[in-house]
């Protein structure tokens, strides 16, 4: 049975989140009435992430097992008009060697978080950006965000709901860029806690804001203490931008 690889991108403002949930859209249930609708066939679509009401991704890994060996153009084509118009497309599709996973095979995850730092407010990214009128000292916010690059127990900004069964991660990247108008944080681990980029985001911009001093985000995440987190950043700034695997993992493409 061929496992077939998608990547995909989604806008998440029509959705509860990637994972189905009864009675709720979510992008997770509407592949899968796309893949029901191409091959008359039920499958569960498993993903290298799950993401929240709200929030987008860029470049997210997904995988569903078909009983039928497809040619992958055929199946990127026919999911996206299936798909249409809800907001979500398959950008490509192969077939995954044997044995790898969508989650368990992911090596690093990447994540986005985009502010429009300006008076006015948006016309053309309404629920895709994060807007904050007031003045962002980004390079300020890039010098505090070092703090939790590394191994910590990163209690202070995991959502009191997560089942994750430890704190403890490993932050690979945390840098914060100024472009214009907009200011955008880049973040990359193995795996995140539950709302960890959104509460570390949120910290990050009470220093831009000059509310918090530099050093107060390290006494935070040293606090391992989810009353000593910032305000948490809306998911409409947060996208899900890539996902890396071993390079063994590379996928068989079927024109």
């Amino acid at each position: 049975m061929p496992r077939y690889r998608l990547l995909i991108e989604y806008d998440g403002r029509p959705f509860s989140g990637f994972q189905a949930q009864v009675g709720q859209p979510s992008v997770q249930g509407t592949l899968e009435a796309a893949i029901l609708g191409f091959s008359g066939e039920t499958v569960r679509v498993h993903a290298a992430g799950r993401t929240d009401s709200g929030v987008h991704a860029l470049a997210m890994v997904v995988h569903a097992d078909l009983v039928k060996t497809w040619r992958s153009a055929v199946v990127r084509d026919a999911l996206n008009a299936h798909l249409y118009p809800k907001p979500v497309v398959i950008l490509d599709a192969s077939i995954a060697v044997e044995g790898w996973h969508a989650r368990f095979s992911a090596r690093e995850r990447r994540y986005l978080y985009r502010i429009l730092n300006r008076r006015s407010p948006p016309a053309l990214l309404q629920g895709k950006i994060w807007h904050v009128k007031k003045p962002l000292d980004w390079a300020a916010m890039q010098r505090a965000a070092q703090a939790l690059i590394g191994l910590h127990d990163f209690t202070t900004f995991r959502d009191l709901a997560c089942q994750s069964k430890s704190p403890l991660k490993t932050l690979d990247v945390a840098q914060v860029t100024g472009r214009g108008e907009e200011v955008v944080m880049s973040f990359a681990a193995r795996s995140f806690l539950h709302r960890q980029v959104r509460s570390m985001a949120g910290t990050l911009v009470e220093v831009g804001l000059g509310r918090w001093e530099e050093g107060a985000v390290k006494s935070a995440l040293d606090a391992a203490d989810r009353k000593a987190c910032g305000p948490v950043a809306p998911a409409d700034g947060l996208y899900f931008a890539g996902v890396s695997y071993d390079p063994d993992s590379e996928t068989v493409s079927l024109g």
